[in-house]
């Protein structure tokens, strides 16, 4: 009986802890987790599970690991927030998969990614007919978002590219919408920001900018 109470107070225990990490390292969806996230949630699980097996071994065996991945885990964070290289390290990048209407098969034999996956996707889109997508990018937490087809004439469908994140130029972005960092620089000394560092992000989609500062700076 003594054992039983042990398991009970210790479940109950641990299920608060938990709970408390997972609301300490952010509010994200699951299908939004990144690798480092999915490892730390697979980590603690496991942590409390063999914390309630052994429950005759100090509990605090078991939280003292808790709380190193925890302080990890928001470290790690934070320096994803300041760095876009590490992001995309941690995270990878958006691979397009249908752009401007046409299938890319070599970016999806890349990810691994078949035409039954991009039809069942679609349909969760409410797509039934796949000529009517002018962009398909699959995002880093495995769904896929789609941009359809313009119905107004001589306008083709777009969607937004940053062109600057965290006061970092995104030179692939550039490239991709045929435009230079001389000619970003130039049309944002126009508009009266001439310190790059300071804006948080920066877009630039059907012929309009959209520039946030950031709020510390």
């Amino acid at each position: 009986m003594e054992n039983l109470l042990i398991i009970f107070f210790r479940t109950l225990l641990l299920y608060v802890v938990i709970m408390v990490i997972f609301r300490l390292m952010g509010k994200r969806e699951i299908g939004e987790l990144n690798v480092l996230d999915l490892v730390v949630f697979i980590m603690i699980g496991e942590m409390a599970v063999v914390a309630i097996e052994n429950h005759r071994d100090p509990i605090l065996n078991s939280l003292l690991p808790m709380a190193v991945l925890l302080g990890i885990q928001i470290g790690l964070a934070l320096i994803s927030l300041r760095s876009s290289h590490f992001r995309k390290m941690i995270d990878g990048k958006p691979s397009i998969i249908i752009n401007k209407g046409k299938i890319d098969e070599k970016e999806m034999r890349r990810q691994r990614y078949n035409f039954d996956d991009l039809l069942m996707q679609l349909r969760t889109k409410d797509i039934d007919n796949i000529a009517d997508v002018e962009f398909a990018i699959l995002e880093t937490s495995g769904e896929l978002s789609v941009v359809k087809k313009s119905k107004k004439k001589n306008k083709p469908a777009t969607y937004t590219e940053p062109f600057i994140v965290g006061g970092q130029i995104q030179k692939n972005n550039l490239k991709k919408s045929n435009k230079t960092e001389e000619w970003l620089r130039r049309e944002l000394e126009k508009r009266g920001y001439g310190d790059i560092g300071q804006i948080s992000f920066c877009s630039y989609q059907d012929g309009e900018f959209y520039i946030d500062l950031d709020d510390e700076k």
